[in-house]
């Protein structure tokens, strides 16, 4: 199962002895930053001239349509963890989009129920949302930054994917490579922030960090808690 790398690497993480580092949510930064080389190598070898090459190659409302179909897939996975978090009237309206934009939408290439919210949920937050704390920042090699928690995720999420779910290999590694590639594209605007911070390791991880935090808070984490806060209690 392809889920298998990711959480084999966070159990044999968590079982090591760790390091102090900068970050106390990045204990194993040692490792993480060569898996971090790792993926960036990988990028601008394969990933970055796909990802160059599908946006300079299809004209924009083609863009659009591809985007709406691979969204319209993962809109299954959150409906399901919609429901998994209680959050019912959440789960109708991304399930009504799943409805609608499969059907009316000709599988998704169009988006019909644009105005309906388009989510974000994944079994990652799921574990999130029940109490299960993020564990150690990790970064894996070929599927980017994750934690303990959200590593584990994968594996709710392979179970929910419609993709994942493919029996077909070839059309099922097509599809999935097709996902990534045009999930590339969408971070093409990105690439000068990314280019102009002075270390662009600890850039993503603290971006990830913070961003996966807010998913799981649906916008309002909790307020953190300083040495200052402490003296005054």
């Amino acid at each position: 199962m392809k889920y298998f790398l990711p959480v084999l690497i966070a159990v044999m993480l968590t079982g090591c002895a760790s390091t102090p580092g900068g970050n106390p949510q990045d204990p194993y930064e040692a490792y993480n930053r060569k898996a971090f080389k790792f993926n960036m190598a990988l990028d601008k070898a394969v990933m970055k001239p796909l990802a160059h090459g599908y946006d300079a190659a299809l004209p924009k409302p083609a863009k659009t349509m591809i985007h709406n179909f691979f969204s319209n897939l993962d809109d299954v996975s959150i409906t399901f963890n919609d429901l998994l978090q209680l959050k019912f009237r959440q789960a109708m309206s991304d399930g009504y989009r799943v409805i609608f934009n499969t059907t009316f939408g000709l599988l998704g290439f169009i988006n019909i129920t644009d105005r309906l919210p388009k989510h974000n949920e994944d079994f990652g937050q799921t574990l999130g949302y029940w109490g299960v704390g993020s564990g150690p920042y990790i970064m894996l090699p070929f599927f980017g930054p994750s934690t303990v928690r959200d590593s584990v995720g994968l594996v709710g999420d392979g179970y929910t994917g419609v993709i994942t779910n493919i029996r077909d290999v070839p059309v099922r590694n097509s599809l999935y490579a097709a996902d990534k590639v045009e999930e590339r594209a969408q971070l093409i605007p990105q690439e000068p922030t990314l280019d102009e911070a002075p270390d662009r390791y600890a850039f993503v991880r603290d971006f990830y960090l913070a961003r996966r935090k807010n998913l799981v808070y649906d916008g309002h984490p909790p307020r953190e808690k300083y040495i200052d806060d402490e003296d005054d209690d």
